[in-house]
């Protein structure tokens, strides 16, 4: 069978069926010509490596990085509908809302001895810095905390 023949067979350019050949997985039978059942055994033999992700050449390489491809493509589309669907949002999102509610957090217990102050008149000055200085501490505390996080 020549080469167009067998390319006509399995599907393939003739000039792959020559490449094949240069490769050992089609059998020549002579000048032009090619063995029909042992070029298909070949043949088919390479496809079932190939398949199976045992193919040691570059045609396996290519196989595992469309595959690859594929996942990543599978993992991003599962992302943008999870984000879609409001069971996911962005990190930087959750940083910047987290970050307004500390400082509205901060801004209140910072104002706690003010607010002691007008409602228990009868403190002394010394009383509300002590409940000032605790305060702040305890904060100070908290971002050397967030800090080694």
């Amino acid at each position: 069978m020549t080469a167009d023949e067998l390319a006509g067979l399995l599907g393939i350019a003739p000039r792959t069926v020559r490449e094949l050949a240069g490769r050992g997985l089609v059998v020549k039978a002579g000048r032009g010509r090619y063995d029909v059942a042992a070029s298909l055994s070949g043949y088919c033999a390479h496809l079932r490596e190939q398949a199976a992700g045992r193919a040691g050449d570059a045609q396996a390489g290519l196989t595992n990085e469309r595959a690859r491809q594929a996942r990543e493509a599978a993992d991003n589309l599962a992302l943008r509908n999870a984000t879609l669907r409001g069971e996911m949002v962005a990190a930087k999102d959750v940083a910047a809302e987290w970050s307004g509610i500390l400082r509205r957090l901060r801004s209140r217990i910072l104002a706690v001895p003010s607010r002691v102050n007008q409602r228990l008149p009868f403190l002394k000055p010394h009383d509300v810095a002590e409940v000032d200085a605790e305060l702040r501490e305890a904060l100070t505390e908290l971002g050397h905390d967030g800090a080694s996080a």
